[in-house]
């Protein structure tokens, strides 16, 4: 059994949340790789909210499913066992007992992916199955601090332009810029319901910072937090 980390000491000793660092923001922005890096860094696991929205997307795509028709998602995911297991070194996605994590970044998925997760009744399911995950862990989402866990210590917007966003995209798969750059927008155009940030997270403009800046900057917020301090503000941070 692994030693405690600092955020299991802290935690129970708050009304908050403080051993959940929530990173929210558009898609592309950044936050799914400074959150696992950050976890990684704190010796937490890391929960990637999206593969849940992804997971429930795939049981629409493959079932023929109405990605429309909000109670025949709700009832297609009463169906299916869907479970999520974060742990330090990543996610692991089962429908069912079957692992479907590597398809669930797949351009069929991306299409719908929004249509779903703005189903009230899916994001309610989302955010009961990420309630029950035990602490510590640090998690992405699009509003995981202002709505999923409101209470969290320690909140993170990343925002990017659409440019950048859509450069990282093409970086991570074999896709035309324009096409992506195009599917960001009406990415985002769907998310806008929840990509409203917590009003007490702290914004981090990622367009111009590698990604160990971006880790750096983070790491470093969250020490000053904890330790009460007034460090000065880090380069593309903004309250």
């Amino acid at each position: 059994m692994s030693a405690p980390s600092r955020l299991d000491a802290e935690a129970g000793s708050d009304a908050r949340e403080p051993s959940v660092i929530t990173f929210d923001g558009p898609a592309a922005s950044g936050k799914s790789s400074v959150a696992q890096r950050v976890a990684r860094a704190l010796g937490i696991p890391f929960v990637s909210s999206g593969l849940l929205y992804r997971a429930a997307t795939h049981l629409v795509a493959h079932s023929g499913t109405d990605a429309f028709d909000q109670a025949a998602v709700l009832a297609l995911l009463g169906a299916h066992m869907v479970e999520l297991r974060p742990d330090v070194a990543g996610n692991d996605v089962l429908v069912d007992g079957r692992s479907v994590t590597s398809e669930l970044h797949t351009d069929r998925v991306d299409a719908v992916v929004s249509t779903v997760a703005g189903h009230p009744a899916v994001r309610a399911w989302v955010s009961q199955q990420l309630r029950r995950v035990p602490p510590p862990f640090a998690i992405d989402g699009r509003d995981m601090g202002s709505v999923v866990f409101p209470g969290a210590r320690h909140k993170f917007y990343l925002t990017a332009s659409p440019e950048e966003r859509a450069r990282r995209r093409v970086g991570e798969r074999a896709a035309d810029l324009a096409a992506v750059a195009a599917a960001i927008a009406r990415r985002d155009q769907g998310d806008a319901r929840q990509l409203a940030p917590a009003a007490d997270a702290l914004h981090v403009d990622t367009d111009e910072l590698e990604l160990d800046q971006v880790v750096a900057c983070v790491l470093d917020a969250i020490r000053a937090s904890d330790s009460g301090s007034t460090a000065s503000e880090p380069q593309g941070a903004a309250s």
